[in-house]
């Protein structure tokens, strides 16, 4: 059970209320709406994560897998359909699942993401090979958008982790992009 009860929008703020009734009915958003002044700026940059980046949609996701499959499982369970809808396989998914990173099913690229970021989940410390092998796979800015999309994921999982966020049923990606402003 939650240690912080979940905003309904029946009672919030009006922006809060506005920004809740545009979203999926799940934990996370009621959660940080307790935030009121950082929730509407936070599901921007949300947003822009999950939909602005430069990064290969599925690059994205397997980050925010591993990050999950280390920190918060609630992040793994909500991602894992948005994962297949961007192209992983059930061969992938079940690979990152028992950490089998260097599984014949991941290509190059997303070997070298998801070593990276679990190296970001651990301690932060990303040893120089590990940084050098992602490096040869992305450019700059791709290389700072897989640090920033598992950075928002993490600090997001040890937030639920720290408040014991009740699990919530899958939600489609297309349903996270919402209006907020």
């Amino acid at each position: 059970m939650a240690r912080v009860p979940y905003v309904d929008p029946e009672n919030a703020p009006p922006a809060t209320a506005k920004a809740l009734r545009n979203l999926p009915p799940l934990h996370v958003f009621g959660l940080l709406a307790q935030a009121e002044s950082a929730f509407v700026p936070w599901l921007r940059f949300g947003g822009a994560v999950l939909s602005d980046l430069a990064l290969d949609p599925l690059l994205r996701e397997l980050t925010i897998l591993q990050v999950g499959r280390l920190a918060a499982r609630y992040e793994w369970e909500q991602h894992v359909p948005i994962a297949l809808a961007c192209g992983a396989t059930d061969e992938q998914i079940a690979a990152l699942d028992a950490g089998d990173v260097e599984h014949a099913s991941f290509t190059p690229v997303q070997r070298a993401v998801l070593a990276f970021v679990a190296d970001m989940v651990r301690d932060g410390e990303v040893p120089d090979d590990r940084y050098a092998a992602l490096a040869a796979e992305l450019d700059n800015r791709r290389v700072v958008e897989v640090a920033l999309t598992a950075g928002h994921y993490l600090g997001l999982a040890r937030i639920m982790t720290a408040l014991r966020i009740d699990s919530d049923p899958p939600t489609p990606l297309g349903s996270l992009k919402a209006t907020t402003s």
